[in-house]
Order: structure tokens, then sequence, then C-alpha cells
């Protein structure tokens, strides 16, 4: 088999509806195997030594490189290894992976904007406590040819400090200037440029004072607030990239008898392709021969395999289970299934994104204010002092830096910090600034069932109730499907009775003679037995049946979840894209009364959207590729840490651990911090009402206002402490 590598250059050709395969294969050579696969179970520094150790052990792998943050692995290989070679090797050391297309990703995945705020903090920091030492000379009693010295020297610190550090309120205030708005960092750089201004002007005079400190001193406790704002939202990415990313990036199609592996790009509409067993659904389509089962939990969340054989609609993002299908495109690449799924979330992920924080909220009437108090201050004391402008510029650069929005700018991000570390040591990681406050918000939790309330693992019901022969025969005849369920109970049961001419019967079952007599296990009707009202498989043993049904294991703390989230006054709600009788059998067993089954995923976001116009705050809990969309649209998101890598990156919230009681104690932790927020508002408030009066009195120096406004900046701080030390 030849393979064909997609360049990233290559675009996909509207002739390619008339072009052959083999034609399309000659024009799109490639040199390089880069193969990048997604891991949703590594976890802890084992995984990546079990996974890179394992990949770089198996022949014509170069290199492996594990990225545990985001849970994937970059593999460099020779030509003519593909994902599908490498996944099964992982899967035998227990990890679960799943392909991604390198060039849907986005490669500046590192982050440089936060090194650049640490980096600056730092400088900050040095220059002040530099600056702070020169300063204690000259109020020490520093005069003359002294004092200037020590203002020079100050000087020569502190401009290229403020330059380079006020870079991030600078740039911001000018985007908002071009835009006509009066942003919080405008205020910020005003404040800056007039101390600094000052201080210049009162150097070069042999003035008393000069204030370079307070300008620093300023830049120091903004930069702090900024890079707590910036790691506060630094693990947000892109749901809608990673979804599309999931899409397989080639297909085998089939042209005249030959195979011929293209890029999903140059997959054209009517051209066959073939999916073997293990393989998943490059394309929308329609199987034109061969029988199969396949798995659309990732898609739907149903947890029952379906058939599939001529004539059966078949779905990119599918996992074909039991037998080789051949499938006729009917939609390939940006117009499947699982691409509009990507849009589906791209689009709620930009409604979302118009949310903005209660900081954000109060600067836009806050900015305006502080203008108009310090230009006042100007104005009045220009003309009570009769034309002295030298006087008039210091009340007003103490008014704007005592009314400078520090305090503002802290009272969110400390609280999210100080609460982001709290939930952190509880198993649930903040990924989204916002994310707090939304959640504090929630009226409504709906939860996804397979893989999010349960483990997403069948388990056989019934065993020992089986005749021991039969146990045997069983045990003989899972041992030979690689079928979820099969594999389920070859997991549970042990000594194999000798069951000869055992293969499997693709979307049907396995079968094999015992002593000479047929026996099978599969599909009820295969096997002539009575379907029963849950998920479950059967076996054919000397003219009887036997059901074997199988039940998915409640994940840890899912009731005291569902019971801590009803206390606090909260509606819950369970849609699945399972069949009707697994939903009712599950949501009675729970206790959730309200339920919705067989939706699928564009239903599933209709859902919450159609809450959120009701007036409802939902809070959606999801892991799979068919919960991405809501988790997208919900008020707020939350995803367990095994979710598949496009629902953890659509989520606000990821769950670190198993046990899902801590979502009830993040709602309630949340419902604290935004108190928190609230208390620290109100701290800025009574400080400015304080402050803003002496300063523009003129009783308070720059240096004083910028005194004052660190005091008001740690103060806040440590009110937002105080939920660490708060007993949940």
């Amino acid at each position: 088999m030849a393979l064909i590598e997609e360049h990233a250059s290559f675009a996909a050709c509207p002739a390619c509806v008339v072009v052959s395969p083999s034609d399309r294969v000659a024009a799109i050579r490639s040199q390089a195997a880069r193969i990048m696969l997604s891991l949703p179970g590594a976890e802890g520094v084992a995984a990546i030594s079990t996974v890179e150790g394992v990949l770089r052990a198996f022949p014509g792998v170069r290199t492996a490189r594990v990225n545990l943050t985001q849970r994937r692995v970059v593999i460099e290989a020779d030509p003519h290894l593909v994902a599908a070679d490498l996944i099964p090797v992982l899967a035998g050391v227990g990890y679960e992976a799943h392909e991604l297309d390198p060039g849907m990703l986005s490669m500046t995945e590192t982050d440089r904007q936060g090194r650049e705020l640490l980096m600056r903090v730092g400088v900050a920091f040095f220059s002040m406590m530099n600056i702070m030492l020169l300063s204690v000379a000259v109020w020490s009693g520093a005069e003359a040819a002294t004092r200037d010295l020590f203002h020079f020297i100050s000087g020569a610190i502190a401009l290229p400090t403020v330059i380079f550090c006020g870079q991030p309120f600078f740039r911001s205030a000018w985007a908002s200037l071009r835009r006509g708005k009066l942003g919080m960092d405008v205020p910020i750089s005003l404040a800056l440029i007039l101390a600094s201004s000052i201080s210049v002007y009162e150097t070069l005079h042999s003035g008393e004072k000069a204030y370079f400190d307070a300008a620093v001193m300023l830049s120091f406790f903004l930069l702090i607030g900024r890079y707590l704002d910036h790691r506060s939202r630094a693990l947000a990415r892109s749901a809608a990239e990673e979804l599309a990313a999931l899409e397989v990036p080639r297909a085998i199609v089939l042209d005249n008898g030959r195979e011929v592996v293209l890029p999903i790009a140059q997959v054209a509409v009517g051209d066959l392709v073939l999916v073997r067993p293990g393989g998943r659904m490059p394309v929308d389509g329609l199987v034109v021969a061969g029988t199969s089962e396949t798995d659309r939990g990732l898609l739907t969340g149903e947890s029952l395999p379906v058939f599939a054989g001529p004539g059966s609609v078949v779905s990119a993002g599918e996992v074909n289970l039991t037998g080789p299908l051949t499938v006729q495109v009917t939609a390939a690449g940006r117009d499947s299934s699982l691409h509009r799924m990507a849009d589906l979330v791209a689009v709620a992920e930009s409604a979302r994104t118009r949310y903005t924080t209660l900081a954000d909220r109060a600067s836009a009437l806050y900015s305006p204010l502080v203008h108009i108090l310090s230009f006042s201050a100007f104005g009045f004391w220009l003309w009570q002092t009769g034309g002295d402008i030298r006087f008039a510029v210091n009340i007003s650069a103490a008014v704007l830096i005592i009314t400078c929005p520090c305090a503002l700018g802290l009272a969110v991000p400390a609280v999210v910090t100080a609460a982001s570390g709290k939930l952190f040591r509880k198993g649930v990681l903040i990924k989204n600034g916002t994310a707090l406050e939304r959640l504090a918000q929630v009226d409504t939790v709906v939860f996804d069932k397979t893989g999010t309330l349960t483990m997403g693992t069948p388990e056989p019901l019934g065993l020992d109730a089986l005749p021991p022969e039969a146990l045997s025969v069983l045990a003989a005849l899972a041992r030979t499907s690689s079928h979820p369920l099969a594999m389920a109970l070859a997991a549970r049961t042990d000594t194999p009775a000798k069951v000869t001419d055992l293969h499997e019967v693709p979307g049907y079952g396995v079968q094999g003679l015992y002593h000479g007599r047929p026996v099978r296990l599969g599909r009820a009707e295969w096997v002539g037995a009575a379907p029963l009202a849950l998920t479950a498989t059967y076996l054919a043993l000397d003219g009887q049946t036997h059901a074997i049904g199988f039940a998915d294991q409640i994940r840890p703390g899912a009731e005291a979840a569902i019971a801590g989230l009803r206390a606090q006054g909260m509606t819950v709600r369970l849609v699945s894209g399972d069949t009707e009788a697994a939903v009712r059998a599950f949501a009675d067993r729970v206790g959730i009364p309200d339920w919705v089954a067989g939706a699928l995923p564009a239903e599933k976001a209709a859902l919450v959207q159609d809450l959120t116009g009701q007036g409802r705050r939902v809070l959606m809990v999801g892991d799979g590729l068919n919960d991405t969309g809501a988790l997208a649209a919900a008020h707020v998101s939350i995803s367990p840490a095994q979710a598949l890598d496009a629902a953890r990156v659509a989520s606000d919230i990821v769950l670190l651990g198993r046990d899902l009681s801590a979502i009830a104690d993040a709602v309630h932790i949340a419902r604290q911090a935004s108190r928190r927020m609230v208390e620290n508002f109100g701290i800025s408030a009574a400080y400015n009402v304080v402050a803003v009066p002496l300063a523009l009195m003129g009783a308070a120096t720059p240096l004083a206002a910028a005194l004052a406004m660190s005091l008001s900046s740690i103060t806040v701080s440590l009110n937002a402490l105080r939920l660490r030390q708060w007993k949940s």
C-alpha cells in the first residue's frame, strides 16, 4: 500500500470530482511522516515514560514526545508508518489514542505572553527596590547636589523600566483610544506617563520631590494584577480547532481495485473508501459492501454498537469494530458531520466570548469618572493658584494615581487565583477567567450519561447464574472478538472451553464448534433469542439461549454530586444519545426525574440553548464529541479529565479525578468567590471615597497616592486570600 502524506500547503482542488484517485496521488506526494495522537487518558509522569518508551521501541519510530498538559504525543517516523500502526501499540499498554491532524491545530502553543508578563514583573520589582534605596536617602534629608544626583540615578533606572514594563498598558490604551473608548488601561497609562513626566521636570529643575518610585511601584502592582488575570485564562484553547483536528486526515480510496491513501481534502463525493476494523470513518457515506458494527459513542453517546451493512448510513468519526466496510462518499472534509459539529462549537464559543467580567463592566463606568476628576482638579487648581501649572499638574497626577484602578484590576484575578488554588486541591481545574463568576450564577445543571455520570465501560450482569459449561463456552467465544461487550466478558471470565473453528461474523457475533455442536455469541436475532430491554449479548448453546445483560458502572461521587446540587436549589437534568430504555433505567437509579434519550449532538446543543432562551443559567457536564456543542453553548461547562480532548478544551472547568462530588463543592466555592469579588469592589470604592477627596484638596503627593494605591491593592489581595482559609 502506498502511503501519501498531505503536504501542509496543498489546497483542495475543485476539479477533484473528475480527477481519478491515481492522478491525485501523483500530484500530492510528500516525504515527511509526522504523526500526532490525542491521549485522553494520559495522567501522571508515568504516562510520559510508558508512552514514549513503547513508541520508541516500535520499528520505524524515530522520536516520540508526550505533552501531558495537552494530552498529546508527537511522533516523527519513517514515511511508511501511519497512525493506525501505532494506536494498537498504545492500546496494548492501556492508553486510548486518536489521530489528530497537525495542520488543523494552531502551532502557537507556547505561553509567550505569560512569560513576557512575568519577566516585566521581575524587572519592575528589581527597579522598585533599587529606587526605594535611593529614595530613603532623599527622605532622610539629602539636599542640593546630592539630592539631584539621586534623582538622576533614580530616573536613569525608572524611565527605561516604565517604558519597558508599561508596554502592555500602553498598547491596550492606544487600542482603546483608536476605537473611541476609555478602557481601564487609559487612566493607568496616563498615571504612569504623568508620574514620570513630573519627576523628570522636577529633576531637571532641582525640585525637592521626584516620583520615580511611585511610577515604578505603580507598574509593579499593575503587572501583578495583569499576570494573575492572564494565568486564570491561559489554559483556555479553541475547542473548535481541537475538534476539527480529530477528523481522520487520510482515507483509503479504492481506485479500480487498488488501495490508494489520500489526504481527506482530496477525497471526492462518489469515491469508494475502505474502512478496516478498528479504524474511524473518515467521511460521511453509504455502506455498499461488507457487514460490521460501528461504535457511535464518540459522536452520540450510545453505549451499544450499531449494525452496519449494505445500505447503512455512516458518519465521520464513528469507529468500525468488526469487519471491513466499503463506503461510498456522500460528504467529506469540511462538509462532513464531524466538521459541522466543529462549526457548531465555534459559533457557541464566539457567543460566550461576549460575556465580560465584573471588572470589565465596572471599568466601563470607572474610567471616564477618573479622567473627569483628574482634569477637574487640574482646572480648579490652575485657576485657584493663578496659573501655577506645576502645582496643578502635581494635583492632577496625584488624583489620577490615587484613583488608578489597580485594586479594581486585582479584585477579580486575586479571587479567581485564590479560588482556583482551593478548587485545584479538590481536583477541580479552572480554565477560564470568567468561569467562577458564571458558575456562581448557575440554576440548572445538565448531565451527559455515558462517560460522565458513568465510567463508560460495560459491566456484565448475572454471570454467576450461568451454568459452568455455558460460562466456559462464553469465555472461549468472547476471547475471539474485539467487540466492546465481548472484551468486557473476556475480562470477567476465565477457564475457556475448547471451542474449534472459531471465527467472527462481522456485524453479528462469534461462532464456533463445541464438541462438534455449533455455538454462537452475538446479536439476539442471530442466535434466535428474544431481545432484552437493555444492553445485552446472547449465547446459543445446545438449543438454548442465555442472555447476558450489561450495566455501566456509576462514576464515584455521581449521586453525591446530584444530591449536593439539588440541596443548593438547582434543577438537574439528564440528556444522552443512548437508547430510551438505558437512559430511563439509569435516571431512575440516580434519582433524576427529568431526562432526554436519543439526543444527537445538535439536539443536545439546542436543548441547552433553549434553556438559555428561557432565562436559565445552564451548567453542562459532558465528556464526548457529542457533548462539545452543548458544552460550548452552556453558560459554564465541566468535563472529566478522562474526557476526549475536544470536550476538555470546550469546557471551562476540568475535573482532575474520577469523583464527581467535587462539582457541588465547586458551585459552593464559586458562590463564595463571587461574594469576595463584590467585597473587593466595596473595598476599592471605600478607598476611593476616603482617598480621592484628600487628593483633590492637594493633601496627597503623587508618591503618597502611589503608596495609598498599593495599600488598597494589598488589602484586596488579602481579602481574596480569606477564601483559601474558608472551610467547605
